[in-house]
């Protein structure tokens, strides 16, 4: 948002009707309150903001964060010691929800003896009406109630809260609506996550994700190719482009544009050097998308692509509207176009009526694909969705042993395709100081491997060349390859 844009709004005696401008002459009304509260408390607030979930949730809360900044919140990264805290929920799965109320009731004892302090409830969690009533009944300590269509609105609806001093509630089912150019913080300065879409129209018989992010809607391509120029003029030069179903970007738009189309237009822009993406639906991903791949030189050479299931009788029980055969046909055509492409995958144990045929179709893939990763889940029944009901759920320990040998012949494979790598050379971005030796930097290959590498705090977010001296099954041990 421009200068002059954000002095209009400080000056404007009405409310304005338009987004985004509606919402900063909200901050800078939450920015007075907050001030005075800061005056009688005789220090700055502070807020932090967990998030729980996905990518999308992650880019949620950056664009929290952004706000919170600008109405003069200062983070802190204690929840505990926090003023403000926002749960950022997911509700993919039920101990998500468990975590966050076990998490919560933590958080009301502390309130108590904080008179500033204020907690905020949003996310894919909220968008369930059980869970609002829940929070109304038990949690009535809970300041802000909001869901995944309105987040845009959360400086509205903060300053609701700071000048009323009630509960502020609002959920909304659905939007079509898209806002553009708010304040976002980055929680990292050299790569980004950018929406492209939001919503998923593909009702999967076992995910809730529908239901709580609404239908399907795509973001215009100059808006996003805007703001990758923005991030790439401010430092980023590696962007995660992120939907639920990238592969069917662009159908709803009034001038349709294909996923493939809008990766080469960002190709073409300036100092972005790594693209990523994800998630893609098998049934969706196009031969064009493949040829696209095949062809840049900045798409990462990492694809994930959910399985799910290897039973093609599952696999239509869970309306996923593939085959393990069209599944397998699809990964052969991705393989000859990319041969040094990495996959990884979405894999659920336990599905209702899974057999121990049917599991072992899921074998047969794993073993024919050979994924670098995979990330396995014990089917978990959500509420609302048509497998909540379907007839012969799994037992529990029959889940478990499957679940078990699963995840040996997944790790032996991921550990059989890492070590292929050893002993070559390749460019690796620098993204973090290691967690558990600080004389060590970790960073990332182009298919999403790890590495660890001596460096400094200072080569962050720069790319290296690294020799990938010794595979430790799942990530790598290098050192820097001087040019000269």
């Amino acid at each position: 948002m421009s200068d002059d844009l954000i002095h209009t709004v400080e000056q404007e005696a009405v409310v304005p009707v338009h987004e985004p401008e509606r919402q900063y002459y909200f901050m800078e009304k939450a920015k007075k309150v907050l001030q005075k509260m800061s005056e009688a408390a005789g220090r700055p607030l502070t807020f932090c903001v967990t998030t729980f979930g996905c990518q999308m949730n992650a880019r949620d809360s950056e664009k929290l964060t952004g706000i919170l900044e600008r109405v003069g919140y200062v983070e802190e990264a204690d929840e505990e010691k926090a003023d403000f805290v926002i749960y950022n929920t997911c509700t993919v799965r039920e101990n998500a929800n468990q975590r966050v109320y076990g998490r919560l009731g933590q958080l009301g004892r502390i309130k108590k003896k904080n008179p500033h302090m204020l907690i905020a409830l949003c996310g894919c969690m909220m968008q369930e009406p059980e869970v609002v009533e829940k929070l109304k009944k038990s949690y009535r300590f809970v300041d802000l109630i909001f869901g995944t269509h309105n987040i845009y609105k959360f400086a509205e609806l903060l300053a609701a809260r700071l000048e009323s001093g009630s509960q502020v509630i609002d959920i909304w089912k659905d939007t079509d609506a898209i806002v553009e150019d708010l304040p976002t913080e980055r929680k990292y300065p050299f790569k980004s996550g950018v929406n492209i879409m939001f919503g998923c129209n593909n009702f999967c018989s076992y995910c809730i994700v529908p239901y709580v992010r609404g239908r399907e809607r795509s973001r215009e391509p100059e808006a996003i190719i805007r703001e990758i120029e923005k991030l790439a003029s401010d430092g980023v030069v590696e962007v995660m482009l992120l939907g639920q179903n990238v592969n069917s970007y662009g159908k709803t738009l009034e001038h349709p544009i294909s996923f493939a189309e809008l990766l080469r237009r960002i190709e073409k822009v300036s100092g972005i050097e790594r693209i990523r993406f994800m998630t893609s639906h098998p049934k969706d991903l196009s031969d064009e998308l493949i040829e696209v791949m095949a062809q840049s030189g900045k798409i990462c050479r990492h694809l994930h692509l959910p399985l799910q299931s290897g039973s093609t009788r599952i696999l239509e029980k869970m309306n996923r509207r593939y085959t393990k055969e069209s599944y397998l046909a699809l990964v052969g055509r991705i393989r000859k176009a990319i041969p040094d492409i990495s996959l990884t995958t979405d894999i659920i144990v336990g599905f209702p009526g899974e057999t121990e045929e049917d599991f072992l179709e899921t074998m047969d893939v794993v073993r024919k694909v050979g994924y670098d990763s995979a990330f396995t889940f014990i089917y978990s029944k959500r509420t609302g969705t048509p497998a909540a009901v379907m007839p012969d759920q799994v037992p529990e320990d029959v889940v478990k042993d499957r679940f078990n040998r699963l995840l040996k012949e997944v790790q032996d494979i991921s550990a059989g395709r890492c070590a292929l790598h050893e002993g070559t050379v390749q460019t690796v971005l620098a993204e973090s100081v290691n967690d558990h030796d600080s004389s060590l930097l970790t960073g990332r290959l182009g298919n999403n491997l790890l590495v660890h590498f001596p460096g400094d705090p200072s080569m962050i977010g720069g790319f290296y060349k690294v020799h990938l001296r010794e595979c430790r099954g799942f990530y790598y041990l290098g050192e820097i390859v001087s040019d000269e």
